[in-house]
């Protein structure tokens, strides 16, 4: 699109997901009205407002032309994202379970984006619809991210998620005809998955209004739990590993799921994204494994279910906690540190760098060896059994420098907010990875975000924002090119 930029197809998108989000408000209404509790008030209000205004948004750009251009489906994805949470965070402020708009948008950001970093303190004894609301918000944003994985990132060429264009779209017709069809489909496995973890968890002996919220939060991979020792309350080995297999169920491309449920299960164990995410989680539970067991924190088989659990929430982004693992020692706080960086498979609800791309970076750095070794021979690096363009490997390098620096960035302006240097630099790890706990005695797997002055969560929240929507998403606006005419 060469002309001025269109303002209203992005209105009219955005329009809608906020009247879908005010209209979801009366969900924790109602449960909020059948415990007996007044906040149902709160979030009736909630959703009135917002709906009112979303469809006032919908109704002043009706008729617009159908279609997005790249330029209109960027700008889209920031702006609908921004305004969810921004809409998102009014039950927070308005219920007085925060005591700032700052620490509701933190928590709304945490949850739309599946962080799972909260500032809320007394979890135990909070509002049902409060607890509720923040499941649904995790619920929500991972759904969101899936098919913004299939629909719209490969579509923008972003940090090489354009790999995964053929697969969803230039041969739909091996899936699904249309990309509408995929998103309702992976929305029927979402929704299937979230029930039978729900179903497990009741079976388990985890209570029913707890069950629905993590069965929630798990497969969205997003980690918000409704007590403040989160599945570490229940000290049950059953909850912990159903809790460790959804983790991981969230953590695959949905894409396999619907080509599964259309008979095709081959692709699944063929899948080389697939492979490595889950020969990485062995590697690194056995590893974590024999530091809580000669270190005798945790013995044995016990020693496995926390590293395992540790391990899979920390390198998924979902971010539960069942013990601290910062109190193994300083290899420990080294490890973990470095595990929340790499995240789930693309396609799925997992969040930081992800696998794929440390597969293309690692077959570019073997084919460029290969080249030197062999200066005349041909080679041809390969994802999935299908050669890379090289302008993939050039998103992926590029992703991979401006998350680095990206990263630094968050961690320097957390640090001259007056944090101190773990804090700073495991919260701006957590964030940009959308992981949730951090480091440290403050922000730590038995800490909390609350402590922390309004400029850090503020930070943080837009260092949420990045990691989520895959940095360029966000960076591009900031061009005036993008802007002019």
């Amino acid at each position: 699109m060469n002309g001025a930029l269109d303002f209203r197809p992005v209105i009219l998108v955005t329009g809608i997901l906020i009247a879908t989000l005010g209209l979801a408000m009366l969900l924790p209404a109602i449960v909020d009205i059948a415990a007996d509790n007044d906040d149902w008030v709160v979030f009736f209000a909630s959703s009135m407002l917002t709906t009112l205004i979303g469809l006032s948004l919908f109704a002043a750009t009706r008729g617009t032309p159908r279609g997005l251009s790249t330029r209109q489906a960027l700008l889209m994805t920031t702006v609908s994202w921004v305004a969810l949470v921004a809409f998102g965070a009014l039950p927070f402020v308005w219920s007085g379970i925060v005591p700032s708009y700052t620490d509701a948008f933190f928590e709304s950001m945490s949850g739309l984006t599946t962080t799972g970093a909260t500032v809320i303190q007394g979890l135990d004894n909070a509002p049902p619809g409060i607890l509720f609301w923040r499941g649904l918000l995790q619920w929500l944003g991972g759904l969101g991210i899936i098919v913004m994985a299939i629909a719209v990132l490969p579509m923008l060429q972003i940090g090489g998620m354009q790999l995964f264009k053929a697969e969803a779209f230039d041969t739909a017709e091996k899936i699904l005809p249309r990309a509408t069809q995929i998103s309702s489909s992976i929305t029927l496995v979402f929704i299937g998955f979230t029930v039978v973890c729900c179903i497990l968890f009741l079976a388990a002996g985890m209570p029913f209004d707890d069950a629905v919220i993590h069965s929630m939060t798990t497969v969205a991979t997003g980690g918000f739990s409704t007590k403040d020792d989160s599945i570490g309350h229940y000290s049950s080995a059953a909850i912990d590993w159903i809790t460790i297999v959804f983790m991981i169920l969230g953590s695959i491309p949905f894409i396999l799921y619907v080509q599964m449920l259309q008979g095709r299960i081959r692709p699944v164990f063929m899948d080389s994204q697939v492979r490595v995410f889950l020969g990485l989680l062995t590697i690194a539970t056995i590893i974590a494994w024999l530091m809580a067991h000669y270190g005798e924190y945790h013995i044995g088989l016990d020693g496995l279910r926390y590293a395992a659990f540790n391990v899979v929430s920390i390198t998924t982004g979902t971010g539960y906690a069942t013990t601290d693992y910062g109190i193994w020692g300083p290899h420990a706080i080294s490890f973990f540190f470095v595990i929340m960086f790499i995240g789930g498979c693309a396609g799925s609800t997992s969040c930081g760098i992800k696998i794929f791309r440390f597969q293309v970076l690692f077959e570019a750095i073997r084919q460029h060896i290969n080249q030197v070794m062999y200066p005349h021979g041909i080679f041809r690096p390969k994802f999935n059994g299908r050669p890379i363009d090289q302008r993939v490997i050039a998103s992926v390098m590029s992703f991979m420098f401006l998350y680095v620096i990206s990263f630094g960035a968050i961690a320097i302006a957390l640090i001259l907010t007056g944090l101190d240097t773990t804090t700073a630099l495991s919260g701006a790890g957590s964030a940009i990875s959308n992981v949730g706990p951090g480091l440290g005695t403050v922000i730590g797997p038995a800490g909390n975000y609350a402590p922390l002055n309004d400029m850090a969560k503020w930070t943080l929240s837009a260092g949420m924002l990045l990691g989520r929507l895959e940095l360029f998403t966000i960076m591009v606006l900031f061009l005036p090119r993008f802007w002019r005419t």
